[in-house]
């Protein structure tokens, strides 16, 4: 008979841990999804995801660029920078540095996979900075998160988190109860 309450309350206490070990899981696994993405903001720098394939194989598609801002003037030949298009669509470009014209207040890009250079140079009020690092595929891990259905996965998984801590709380609670028990008899 004391062995079945053994069993039992290393039952309890062994589903309290499961629980809190994969909440735990889940919570680090938001944490470190989200740190590429948000910590680095903290530092100045800007992150945008690669969306087409011009600068491949070096970035390729889907890719996350941090960008540091600074002054156009600082692009050298061969850097790779992020600059808004002229074109009025919005669209952010990330290209390397062809040549870096400071008297026409110009930059001239090229995509690496592209075989002429950009039709038209960058001028200065469009240029955001140079990327100084790309992380392949954790652009396509933000632009789901960014999403409505992506929004409701993280928030589910930090619910799921907290939930199996509270399971997990409860039923180390219900085996410390169970062991006073035990011990009083």
């Amino acid at each position: 008979m004391g062995k079945k309450k053994k069993e039992k309350r290393g039952a309890l206490a062994g589903c309290a841990r499961i629980c809190k070990i994969f909440g735990t899981v889940c919570l680090v696994a938001v944490i470190l999804v989200c740190l590429p993405l948000t910590l680095p903001r903290v530092f100045g720098y800007e992150i945008y995801t690669v969306i087409s394939g011009s600068m491949e194989p070096a970035i390729p598609v889907g890719s996350l660029v941090y960008v540091q801002p600074g002054a156009p003037e600082d692009a050298g030949t061969d850097d790779v920078i992020a600059f808004y298009s002229s074109m009025d669509t919005g669209a952010i470009i990330t290209h390397r540095v062809i040549k870096n014209d400071i008297v026409t207040g110009q930059i001239h890009t090229k995509g690496d996979a592209n075989e002429k250079e950009d039709l038209y140079p960058v001028g200065y009020d469009y240029y955001i900075g140079k990327v100084v690092y790309s992380v392949p595929v954790l652009g396509r891990v933000l632009a789901f998160f960014v999403t409505f259905h992506g929004k409701i996965a993280a928030g589910s998984l930090i619910g799921l988190a907290i939930l199996l801590q509270i399971i997990g709380g409860v039923l180390d609670s219900a085996d410390e109860k169970k062991q006073a028990k035990i011990s009083q008899k």
